[in-house]
């Protein structure tokens, strides 16, 4: 079987028209070289070249192969470089880790400048907290953070939450809070949980208690929930990252302006990451571009 290295040497003799300088070229022995060239004379059956002092003569055979052999060795060998200078050039990849609104509405449209080849995850926080543990990603957008040995958190951005309903929705005025919550506790509900983890720290924090409601539809996420009001559904807490474009063209408005409740998010990764330039970097773009 023709070893491929007999034509790289081959390539260099005839080119240099020495078996020695070709084999100094190559970094090899001359007698190495001499035996690439008598293997390949071999597995062609005739001479490839005329040995004359101190040179070394193409044959007709050998100016044939080698115009034959050296058009695809010079690009076997151009691809190779391409490669190891694609590789030594490519981007680190970080696996980041987010819900669906965020990373939709905050990060996908700043990925260009991140300067790193992105890997998106996207699910909810016990999700998102597994796959950091797993070292399937790399860092995290956290809403809350979570007592866990060896993660590390750092204070990101803080979400604000505002009531949203569809253009022509009721927006009565009230003396009274009571009468505000009750008023509240009447309407059809849309939420992404059965938890209702916002509306129920919106309800601690304007009336000090847990919402006596229970919501009228739960959809899976927080753009379904917006559609659902775009449509006249009912009413839910929305963070305003999602709301200029629906607010600008009025498919949307937001009630009572006043009464909003905010959320701190995280950047949360592992410590003993916590010194990759590649992370540090991101992270500070990521407290950039927010």
């Amino acid at each position: 079987m023709v070893d491929f290295e007999w034509y790289r040497s081959f390539v260099s003799i005839y080119k240099h028209g020495s078996v020695s300088e070709a084999a100094r070229t190559r970094m090899m022995t001359q007698p190495a070289m001499s035996q690439h060239l008598a293997s390949l004379e071999a597995e062609v059956g005739e001479p490839l070249f005329t040995r004359a002092p101190r040179k070394m003569i193409p044959t007709e055979r050998g100016k044939t192969l080698y115009t034959q052999v050296v058009p695809l060795i010079e690009a076997l060998e151009e691809t190779t470089q391409t490669l190891k200078t694609s590789t030594a050039s490519s981007l680190p990849i970080i696996r980041i880790g987010a819900n669906h609104e965020f990373f939709r509405e905050k990060l996908a449209p700043h990925i260009s400048s991140y300067q790193l080849r992105v890997v998106a995850y996207l699910g909810v926080a016990s999700r998102l907290l597994d796959l950091l543990l797993e070292e399937k990603a790399d860092i995290i957008v956290m809403p809350q953070k979570l007592s866990v040995p060896g993660v590390e958190y750092i204070p990101y951005m803080q979400e604000e939450f505002v009531l949203v309903a569809s253009p022509d929705y009721s927006e009565p005025a009230f003396a009274e809070r009571d009468a505000f919550e009750a008023w509240l506790c009447s309407q059809p509900w849309i939420s992404y949980d059965l938890d209702l983890p916002i509306i129920r720290r919106f309800w601690r924090e304007h009336f000090q208690k847990r919402p006596q409601t229970q919501p009228t539809h739960v959809v899976p996420d927080l753009h379904s929930v917006l559609a659902a009001i775009e449509h006249g559904a009912g009413i839910s807490l929305l963070p305003t990252f999602m709301l200029n474009h629906h607010l600008s063209s009025g498919k949307v408005k937001v009630l009572y302006p006043s009464c909003t409740v905010t959320n701190d998010l995280y950047l949360a990764y592992q410590m003993k990451n916590r010194s990759l330039p590649h992370l540090k970097a991101l992270i500070e773009t990521l407290k950039r571009t927010v």
